[in-house]
């Protein structure tokens, strides 16, 4: 077994962990740090797929950003509910027939497939990705980012305490 493997099975392992950590707690905050786990370790997976800028796009956008405001938000509903709020897994033995069905679907199919020898590596696309977002789309991207810190800043106004 070559290192490359043994180090997905163990990114695999952690990001599995982290999964049922966000569907199995109580707490709506521990489930929030629990998806930035499961997050980080999707990015690494990426990265041991040879694709360092997607490994560099899922740990800011998701990772940071959608991390950073599910904190926010929890913060500013907690603030204004006033109570700590709890998330329950009702519906968890449905969940669970459902996702051993996919896991049975996506393993027939890959069973099925073709074992054809790997393509060959595609040239590295990330220059033009980068001319795109510096060029036709800079400002939408840059629309985004002022929407975020607008979203922030408004999350931050109404989480402080009152005088």
């Amino acid at each position: 077994m070559t290192a490359e493997a043994v180090a997905f099975w163990a990114v695999a392992g952690v990001l599995v962990a982290a999964s049922l950590g966000v569907v199995l707690t109580p707490n709506l905050f521990h489930a929030v740090l629990y998806l930035a786990a499961a997050l980080v370790a999707t990015g690494v997976v990426f990265l041991l797929l040879a694709a360092p800028f997607l490994f560099g796009v899922q740990l800011l956008l998701y990772a940071g950003g959608v991390v950073t405001i599910l904190v926010f938000a929890i913060m500013l509903t907690e603030r204004l509910a006033g109570e700590r709020i709890t998330q329950t897994s009702r519906w968890i033995a449905n969940g669970a027939v459902l996702a051993a069905a996919m896991l049975v679907g996506v393993l027939g199919f890959l069973g099925r497939a073709p074992q054809a020898p790997p393509a060959p590596a595609a040239p590295d696309r990330t220059v033009d990705v980068a001319r795109a977002l510096t060029g036709p789309f800079a400002l939408p991207l840059e629309l985004l980012g002022a929407l975020l810190v607008a979203a922030l800043m408004g999350a931050a106004y109404f989480a402080r305490p009152e005088d």
